[in-house]
């Protein structure tokens, strides 16, 4: 655990991630309920929905505690595990359960966007950047781009609940929008870690965002989103495809 992180950062980021959680296992909860599954099904897909994400929370908290991420791996950074092997296995056991498919496809499109409205919390990084915690060519960017992705989410999901044919380009969108957001923070908070990579910010290194408990952010966060973007899109994709086969002349 890094000594110089700020006392009121653990609860800002530990809050706000299992805030998110709950608000991903209500969600999945009432669509269940809304698509008719049976109460059995249903409590025991809720069931394993939060075994999985509780599951990863753990797996991103612990090494994050222990300051994993803090330390180099044969003098290469080590976040980008806690970022790529989530996003593997999420993809592996989606491919592999037919239940798992079955909870996304019950997801109303308008819930999978609106609920990265908890994209908003990326304020943090403004907070962190005003006290002098982070550098301003990583805050800014990573601040503001989540800030503006999470204002939309709920407009973009309103939009697509009333209008969804109308709106879907507005979801694709959306859904790139919050994928370059995150391209260009990872990229920019690889070049200014301390490490081999870093090119920028050299007279203040972006040393928190590594450490316990920023790290939640890299390690949970950002691979969750980029889990939800990818669900939304394919939603979008299908939604496309079974129009196409209504009306040949859409195609």
């Amino acid at each position: 655990m890094n000594d110089l992180t700020p006392n009121y950062l653990s609860p800002s980021v530990l809050i706000g991630t299992l805030s998110t959680i709950t608000a991903i296992l209500f969600g999945i909860h009432k669509a269940l309920q809304l698509a008719g599954w049976p109460a059995s099904e249903r409590k025991r897909a809720v069931w394993n929905s939060t075994l999985l994400l509780g599951a990863w929370f753990i797996a991103a908290l612990v090494p994050s505690w222990l300051g994993f991420y803090d330390r180099p791996l044969f003098g290469l950074p080590t976040i980008q595990y806690g970022m790529i092997i989530p996003l593997i296995v999420a993809v592996m056991l989606f491919r592999g359960s037919a239940t798992l498919r079955r909870v996304v496809e019950a997801i109303p499109q308008s819930w999978l966007v609106s609920v990265q409205v908890y994209r908003m919390e990326g304020v943090i990084f403004l907070v962190l950047y005003a006290t002098g915690y982070l550098p301003g060519v990583f805050a800014w960017p990573a601040g503001a781009g989540d800030m503006l992705v999470g204002l939309l989410a709920p407009v973009v999901g309103l939009a697509y609940a009333r209008h969804y044919r109308s709106a879907a380009g507005w979801v694709r969108a959306w859904n790139l929008l919050g994928i370059a957001d995150f391209v260009v923070a990872v990229t920019i908070g690889f070049l200014s870690t301390p490490g081999p990579l870093q090119k920028l910010s050299l007279d203040a290194p972006n040393k928190l965002i590594t450490a316990f408990p920023l790290a939640m952010v890299p390690a949970f966060i950002i691979p969750l989103s980029i889990l939800l973007h990818l669900a939304s899109l394919t939603k979008v994709r299908q939604r496309q495809i079974e129009r196409e086969l209504r009306d040949p002349l859409l195609a």
